[in-house]
């Protein structure tokens, strides 16, 4: 069953920085991240309880080349090489991905197998998963993800601790909702239909548990550059915030 999104992939050249900027701008700490040794990739991680922001990088792009089951490493690949940081895709989470992925191909899907993934934490631990791949970019459908729920990132405590974490923004801090603008919202509003059964609402919105997934259509004739918007909660009395950085736009309330 899908539990909501899982996790935002934005695509960044300097992953420290970049965790530094979303800090210092949004008030959002990274606590998390490693590298994908054998792939080609590192990242850092800023959870919101158990959503959370991926920060990736690339350190070796033959790896992430080479690497053919690791999608996330090759989407976020062409973000860089397109002369871009942003969002590259992002993922749903699921507590079934075997039972999810078989009914979804058995209707005709075109999402891959479930594949083992892994993680090796900066004090060595292994952080382990599962995920299912359809063809990935940011106007694609997202990704599917079953996490291994154990040890020091995604056992209880660990989640708890999630749960209670405060940022420099001010407290607690949950994501509400990611908007995508996109060339054209029916085509796109299709594909989450056929790859992953999910329906959007009038106006484009989907809820996939406590979370919205919105579409529309891209401005390109804005003033402000149209970038993916994601939207924050903070705790009440947290300062609202909307600003432009990383290839997004971050908007926050603490009402």
């Amino acid at each position: 069953m899908l539990l909501g999104i899982d996790h935002l992939v934005i695509a960044v050249r300097d992953v420290e920085a970049a965790a530094s900027a979303l800090e210092a701008t949004v008030g959002l700490a990274s606590t998390g991240g490693g590298r994908h040794e054998a792939m080609g990739t590192y990242n850092r991680l800023a959870f919101l309880g158990d959503t959370y922001v991926e920060l990736i990088g690339v350190f070796d792009r033959s790896l992430v080349v080479s690497s053919t089951t690791f999608a996330v490493g090759n989407a976020a690949l062409a973000c860089l090489e397109a002369g871009r940081e942003g969002l590259a895709t992002f993922a749903l989470a699921t507590d079934a991905v075997d039972a999810d992925v078989a009914a979804l191909r058995a209707a005709g899907s075109p999402i891959g197998m479930p594949v083992p993934g892994s993680r090796t934490r900066q004090d060595g631990e292994t952080v382990r998963w599962s995920t299912a791949f359809p063809e990935l970019g940011p106007e694609r459908a997202p990704f599917l993800i079953e996490h291994a729920y154990e040890g020091a990132e995604w056992g209880p405590q660990a989640r708890a601790a999630r749960a209670a974490f405060h940022h420099p923004a001010g407290g607690r801090v949950r994501l509400v909702s990611l908007e995508l603008p996109v060339a054209d919202v029916d085509p796109v509003g299709a594909e989450y239909g056929r790859v992953l059964g999910i329906a959007f609402s009038e106006g484009w919105r989907a809820q996939v548990g406590e979370q919205e997934v919105a579409l529309r259509v891209a401005n390109e004739s804005a003033e402000r550059q149209d970038l993916p918007v994601v939207r924050l909660a903070g705790e009440p009395g947290t300062p609202d915030l909307d600003t432009d950085i990383l290839g997004v736009r971050w908007v926050r309330s603490g009402h």
